[in-house]
């Protein structure tokens, strides 16, 4: 892993987690930490969530995304480590 601050996170949220601006939330949440990556809807109506910055502020991203916004149910998230090189310039939805 990269010591540089480069690390990231990617993370499948699964439950009610589309059609509830889960991705415009997020990266309102985001840009709040200041981590950069992505948040976008998957076919399975998942949303994938791609944070990437220091590792207290991407912690606390996380716990939000057990919560997402209103309206939104999360039944499961699943994370793990990625290393970006270089990391994403800021969040983007898709």
């Amino acid at each position: 892993m990269s010591t540089h601050g480069n690390t990231c996170q990617r993370c499948v949220v699964r439950g009610h987690v589309q059609g509830v601006f889960f991705r415009a939330s997020a990266q309102e949440r985001a840009d709040r930490l200041g981590l950069t990556g992505h948040a976008v809807n998957r076919s399975d109506g998942s949303v994938e969530v791609l944070i990437c910055g220091p590792e207290e502020a991407r912690d606390e991203m996380i716990s939000w995304l057990w919560k997402g916004p209103p309206g939104a149910q999360v039944e499961d998230l699943r994370c793990e480590l990625r290393d970006a090189d270089p990391a994403p310039g800021r969040f983007t939805t898709g």
